[in-house]
C-alpha cells in the first residue's frame, strides 16, 4: 500500500512564504513576566492553582525565558520580534524571533543563539524542530518545507515549528566560528536542546498548553542534528524524520581533504567536468537498464557494485597516461577511486568508528553538476567550493578551524593516517559533532519513531554510511525490534537534494500517523519535482530494495513498479 497525501499547491506555498503580511492584535495586553513562576498570587488563591491564559501574539514581545527553565546552562532566553502574519493563502502565525544567550562561564566572544518560533493559530497541538545545513550560521525559519521532502510544510500543516542559527552567525560553508570553543559546542549539539527548551517554555506561554506530541525533521546537518537530538536528548522528542544525515560528521570532512589530495596533491589528479560528466555517463551505460528499465536511473545499485571493474576499465585512457577527455589517466582514476572507496583509520574515532564509507560515484551518483569535483585544476587557497569541490572546500574548513585554529594551515600535507598531535582532537571533534553513538535504546524504549531515507546518488553525504548506521541497528538488537521504531528508505537517483528524480512525500503527517495513530509506514510512493519530470511517481521502497519496473505499464507511475531487492 503507498502512504501519500494531498500537497500543497507550488503557488498556495509561494503566497504563503513569500506574500505575508504583518497583522495587529487587538487583544489587551497582558503583563510581560518572566516563565519561572507566573505572575503574582491574586485573592489569596496560589497561582499554581489557576489554569493559565494564552498570551496573544503582540505580547509574546519582550517575553523572556530564565536559564533555569533550559536543560543546558545559558543565560536565558528572550523574544526579540513578534508579529501576527496573515498570509493571503496558508495558515496565519504568530512569528516569533528570540536569542538564547551564553552563560556566565561561556568563553568571551560566544555567539548567541538566535532562533525563529512560529505559532499557527490554528495549532494542531504538536511541534517540529528544524534542522539546518552545512556549517549553521543561518537561523533556520522552519516555514518551509522539510528537508529532502519538497512540497510539504509542518507550518502549513498547522505544527508550531522552530529552528535556529546553530548559535553562530555565518554561511553555511563557512568554519570559522569553530575558533570558538562553545560555538564547536553549540553547533554540535547543544543549540538542540536549548532551543527546544526556550520554544517549548514560549509555545506554553502563548498557548497556555504544552505540545501533545515533539518531532524533529531535517536532512544533512539537520539529518545529523535529528539523530543527534533522539541520541542525546531521547525524551524530548516523540519522533524524528532524517535525510541524508551527516551522522559521521567528522569522517565526511576527511573524506573530502581525501579527495582534494588525490586530485590536487598528486599531479594530474584533477577531473575536468568533461571528465566527471564522463564517468557518469559511462556508469549509466553499463547500469541503467539493471532495474529493468533505461531512465537514467541506476536502481539496481548492488548489481552496479558488480560491475565496478568494467566501468573502470572503460573509462582508461590506453596506457594510463592523460590523452585527452574521453578518457581518464591513472592519476584521474585514483582520485575516483578515493570518493568510490572507504576512507579507513589506523585509529578510532568516537563511539569506535575508523572508517568513513565511499561515495556511490560508480554507481550512479553524479559528481558533475557545479559544484562537484570543481571546476578549476587550480587549487585555491583557500580552496573554494565551486572551484575546487565542496567535498575538499568543506575538509579544509574543518581542519583549518575544528583541528588546528590554523587559518593558514593547508590540508593538502594533512596526514589523515598519522596526524601526530592532531588526533586526539579529531577524536574529540568527532563525538562533538558527529551522531555516531549507536544507542538508540532510551528513544526506542519510550516509544519513539525514526524515519530515515537517503538517496542512493547522494555526492554530498554518503548513503553508504547511513546504511552501515542501520545495519548496526539490526545487528545490535534485530530485524524485528529495530523495525518497531525505524524505517530507512533508500532512493535510486536522488542526489543530495537533487538529481535525475527528487521526490516529494509528506514526511512529519507520515512520521505523526505513525506516533499517534500506529500506522506502520511501509512502502511509500514520492512524486517527482524535477521540472522536465515533474509529477512522475515511483515507490520508495525499504532499504534494501529499490523500485524495479515490472516490464508493462506507464513508466511515470509507481503502480508500474514493485520493490525488489534483485
Amino acid at each position: 500500500m503507498y502512504r501519500a497525501s494531498l500537497r500543497l499547491s507550488s503557488a498556495a506555498l509561494t503566497a504563503a512564504l513569500l506574500a505575508a503580511c504583518s497583522g495587529g492584535d487587538n487583544s489587551t495586553p497582558a503583563p510581560q513576566q518572566s516563565l519561572a513562576q507566573g505572575s503574582a498570587v491574586q485573592g489569596g488563591a496560589p497561582e499554581a492553582k489557576k489554569k493559565p491564559k494564552p498570551v496573544a501574539c503582540a505580547d509574546m514581545n519582550g517575553q523572556s525565558v530564565p536559564a533555569s527553565s533550559l536543560g543546558l546552562p545559558t543565560g536565558g532566553a528572550s523574544v526579540t520580534s513578534a508579529t501576527l502574519v496573515t498570509p493571503a493563502e496558508g495558515v496565519q502565525y504568530c512569528q516569533l524571533l528570540g536569542k538564547i544567550i551564553p552563560s556566565v562561564s561561556a568563553p568571551a566572544g560566544t555567539p548567541d543563539i538566535r532562533f525563529q518560533l512560529n505559532l499557527p493559530t490554528d495549532w494542531n497541538g504538536k511541534a517540529v524542530q528544524m534542522g539546518g545545513a552545512g556549517y549553521g550560521g543561518v537561523v533556520v525559519d522552519a516555514t518551509g518545507a522539510v528537508p529532502f521532502a519538497p512540497g510539504f510544510a509542518p507550518l502549513q500543516q498547522r505544527f508550531a515549528t522552530y529552528g535556529s542559527d546553530t548559535g553562530h552567525v555565518g554561511g553555511v560553508g563557512s568554519a570559522e566560528f569553530a575558533l570558538n570553543e562553545a560555538a564547536i559546542a553549540n553547533f554540535g549539539y547543544e543549540h538542540l536542546k536549548k532551543t527546544h527548551d526556550a520554544a517549548f517554555a514560549l509555545i506554553k506561554l502563548h498557548y497556555a498548553e504544552a505540545p501533545k506530541r515533539s518531532y524533529f525533521a531535517g536532512g544533512s546537518t539537520g539529518g545529523r542534528e535529528g539523530m543527534t537530538a533522539i541520541q542525546r536528548y531521547p525524551h524530548d522528542y516523540d519522533g524524528a524524520v532524517v535525510s541524508a544525515p551527516a551522522i559521521n560528521f567528522a569522517g565526511v570532512r576527511l573524506h573530502g581533504v581525501k579527495v582534494g589530495q588525490a586530485a590536487y596533491g598528486v599531479p594530474g589528479g584533477y577531473l575536468n567536468q568533461t571528465k566527471q560528466a564522463l564517468v557518469h555517463s559511462t556508469v549509466l551505460a553499463h547500469c541503467d537498464a539493471d532495474d529493468g528499465l533505461q531512465d537514467s536511473i541506476v536502481g539496481n545499485v548492488a548489481a552496479c557494485r558488480t560491475k565496478s571493474a568494467a566501468i573502470t576499465a572503460a573509462l582508461r585512457c590506453p596506457g594510463g597516461a592523460d590523452t585527452g577527455n574521453s578518457c581518464l589517466s591513472d592519476a584521474q582514476l585514483n582520485t575516483v577511486n578515493v570518493i568510490a572507496s572507504d576512507l579507513v583509520l589506523p585509529y578510532q574515532l568516537a563511539h569506535g568508528v575508523n572508517r568513513h564509507h565511499g561515495y556511490n560515484i560508480l554507481q550512479g551518483a553524479n559528481f558533475a553538476p557545479a559544484p562537484g569535483l570543481g571546476s578549476s585544476p587550480d587549487l585555491g587557497s583557500p580552496p573554494g567550493a565551486l572551484t575546487n569541490g565542496y567535498l575538499f572546500s568543506q575538509g579544509d574548513g574543518y581542519i583549518k578551524y575544528f583541528i588546528t585554529k590554523n587559518s593558514t594551515y593547508s590540508s593538502i600535507g594533512f596526514d589523515i593516517a598519522n596526524p601526530g598531535m592532531w588526533q586526539q582532537r579529531l577524536v574529540d571533534m568527532s563525538g562533538i559533532v558527529g551522531a555516531t553513538n549507536p544507542d538508540l535504546d532510551a528513544f526506542r524504549g519510550h516509544g519513539g519513531k525514526l524515519i530515515v531515507l537517503h538517496g542512493l546518488a547522494d555526492e554530498v553525504i554518503s548513503p553508504n554510511a547511513t546504511i552501515a548506521y542501520y545495519q548496526a541497528q539490526i545487528a545490535k538488537m534485530g530485524q524485528h525490534n529495530v523495525n518497531k521504531f525505524m524505517r530507512f528508505y533508500t532512493v535510486p537517483g536522488l542526489g543530495h537534494s537533487v538529481g535525475t528524480f527528487v521526490p516529494s512525500w509528506n514526511a512529519v503527517d507520515i512520521l505523526d500517523d505513525w506516533v499517534s495513530k500506529g500506522d506502520d509506514p511501509e512502502t511509500l510512493k514520492g512524486v517527482d519535482v524535477n521540472a522536465a519530470t515533474a509529477g512522475r511517481s515511483r515507490p520508495l521502497c525499504r532499504y534494501p530494495a529499490f523500485p524495479r519496473y515490472k516490464g508493462h505499464g506507464d513508466v511515470n507511475k509507481a503502480s508500474s513498479y514493485q520493490c525488489a531487492t534483485s
